[in-house]
């Protein structure tokens, strides 16, 4: 069985959230004897690019509106990523430092896709199964089903998988003239609310469309941005498969970027000695509970209560504990939690941006991490946090329902409903409580130090799902 990833992410290429760890986790753990992953996206212009030694397997041109656009499909050779990988190219639009936010992205990203488009008629080995990921690449579903140029891709099953439903991809009708002609009788299928939606069309046209959780799945059908209506009408070919995390990256014992490697058997010294670290270089003391916060500050991840939520903290519930936050995006929130840490010194610190060695760090030396979102679709957070021994709190939305119990449930987490400071701010005191009864505390943090949350029951259920659309 052969399976194209087609992605504008990929860890460690290019990474912006956790679209990228599961794009490359997933083939990874799909590679078998019998099982043949690759993967494909945009070349980028960054650090891991410049260092990368490539073979080009490809070069050709696409036609996109008035323009001929030379490119070519460079393979990367590294056995370390554990599968095959392609990049495309194309100068001036797919040769850029960052993944997103420019103007031109709605023409990024349909020139990338009628180019893979164009690489897969010429290419030797048609892919068994065709698998796209989020909006970006929303429009292969339906141009390999109705676009003139690809009839010989026809008969070959897709299968969509949503990382976060809020983002659609929406381009107006003047965009149509980018994509290569296609029978009109369809154009319904690109179209919703009078606008092409590549993520809507997606849903229509493909094989089978997935979720990163059960339960964001459910979810989508009351709530997705205005297409809960169309989900709910494809909802037999619907299903959520819960992400899982990669084991190799994400490994106590053998993670190079943590200050202290340790394994259960020595959680509390090695933990330790990362919970130093952060307190050395954040200016906490060690004894006190330390909480962070990993994310995205956006609207969604509740991050636009993270001020709020550190001066209810400590002026109004007197929590004596110390909180990190780690992320960066809408820039009044980046600016309302710098110009609280002076107020909080010794207590409150953060770190504005991205940081993928200090967010290991975070995970094995922070005692909790603080996950109020109200759109989680799965979450690998609290999931790399479970694996390395820090305690999540969460809001009960998407995957976080899935994978976190409360304590008060038998469980191993603490858990909350609502999006609100209230209720972040009475999790962080049950947190406390938890933390000061160090023989409960220590008991949960070995037990989901022992949780699987690997990629290998996942990569199981997607691989009943291509066999089951591949013809005998």
């Amino acid at each position: 069985m052969n399976i194209l990833h087609i992605s504008f992410e990929c860890y460690p290429i290019a990474k912006v959230g956790g679209l990228a760890d599961v794009v490359s986790a997933l083939p990874k753990y799909q590679n078998t004897h019998t099982t043949d992953t690759s993967v494909i996206i945009p070349f980028y212009k960054n650090e891991f690019t410049k260092g990368a030694i490539y073979e080009s397997v490809h070069k050709s041109t696409v036609f996109m509106r008035d323009t001929d656009y030379s490119y070519s499909v460079e393979k990367v050779n590294s056995p370390d990523l554990g599968f095959t990988t392609y990049l495309v190219y194309v100068e001036g639009l797919l040769d850029r430092p960052n993944v997103y936010n420019y103007e031109d992205d709605a023409e990024r990203s349909i020139i990338f896709q009628l180019v893979v488009l164009d690489w897969l008629n010429t290419k030797a080995g048609i892919p068994d199964i065709i698998h796209c990921h989020d909006h970006h690449t929303g429009l292969i579903p339906f141009l390999m089903a109705h676009g003139d140029p690809y009839t010989q891709l026809r008969d070959i099953p897709t299968v969509l998988t949503i990382h976060n439903a809020q983002y659609q991809g929406k381009l107006s009708y003047d965009k149509l003239g980018c994509l290569p002609s296609f029978d009109k009788n369809k154009i319904g299928l690109l179209d919703w609310d009078q606008l092409i939606n590549p993520l809507a069309s997606a849903i229509k046209c493909a094989s089978r469309v997935t979720a990163v959780s059960k339960s964001y799945m459910l979810e989508l059908q009351e709530r997705a941005n205005g297409l809960e209506g169309l989900l709910r009408q494809e909802k037999d070919k619907c299903v959520g498969i819960l992400n899982g995390i990669d084991l190799d990256t994400w490994n106590t014992e053998t993670d190079p970027m943590v200050i202290q490697n340790y394994k259960i058997s020595n959680v509390v010294s090695g933990r330790k000695e990362n919970k130093k670290w952060l307190c050395d270089n954040f200016g906490f003391d060690i004894n006190k509970p330390l909480f962070g916060f990993i994310g995205r500050l956006v609207g969604e991840k509740g991050a636009d209560l993270l001020p709020e939520i550190v001066q209810e903290a400590y002026d109004v519930n007197h929590i004596d504990a110390s909180l990190l936050i780690l992320g960066s995006g809408n820039k009044d929130t980046e600016e309302r939690l710098t110009l609280l840490k002076e107020k909080y010194s010794g207590l409150y610190n953060t770190f504005i941006g991205y940081d993928e060695k200090l967010s290991h760090i975070v995970y094995a030396g922070a005692d909790f991490l603080l996950m109020p979102s109200r759109v989680e679709p799965c979450g690998l957070n609290q999931m790399y946090a479970l694996r390395y021994g820090s305690i999540p709190i969460v809001r009960r939305t998407g995957g976080l329902r899935d994978t976190v119990i409360d304590i008060g449930d038998n469980g191993f987490g603490i858990c909350h409903d609502q999006a609100s400071v209230w209720d972040v701010c009475y999790s962080m005191k049950r947190a406390v409580s938890l933390y000061e009864d160090q023989g409960k505390y220590r008991e949960i943090q070995k037990q989901i130090m022992e949780i699987d949350h690997s990629w290998e029951r996942s990569a199981k259920e997607y691989k009943r799902i291509y066999e089951l659309l591949i013809p005998n």
